[in-house]
């Protein structure tokens, strides 16, 4: 059994600033690529970050040079710094990774989800 539980989502004002939080618990054998997600009410989910086992990164566009993802392999955890929110940040986030759970089995995994609320 494998857990996602996120953190760290709230309502902001525009301009501001907030960190999501996603760790990662149970039968663990390896964690390879982390990302995060969101959807916004009538919108399609979209890819917001992810990141490697190894640290390489990629950002949707509408975020690049105001989100930054980060990881810590110790704490089965990855992080999303998200700075100058805008209102059209606003969506519920969620975390996902790929986990093996042994040698040889590797399934996607979802968080819950976390809203993120930017007022203007």
């Amino acid at each position: 059994q494998v857990q996602l539980v996120e953190s760290g989502g709230g309502l902001v004002q525009a301009g501001g600033s907030l960190r999501l939080s996603c760790a990662a618990s149970g039968s663990i054998f390896s964690i390879n690529a982390m990302g995060w997600y969101r959807q916004a009410p009538g919108k399609q989910r979209e890819l917001v970050a992810a990141i490697t086992s190894v640290g390489s990164t990629n950002y949707a566009d509408s975020v690049k040079g105001r989100f930054t993802i980060t990881r810590d392999n110790a704490k089965n955890t990855v992080y999303l710094q998200m700075n100058s929110l805008n209102p059209e940040d606003t969506a519920v986030y969620s975390c996902a990774a790929r986990i093996a759970t042994t040698e040889h089995e590797e399934y996607d995994y979802w968080g819950q989800g976390t809203q993120v609320t930017v007022s203007s």
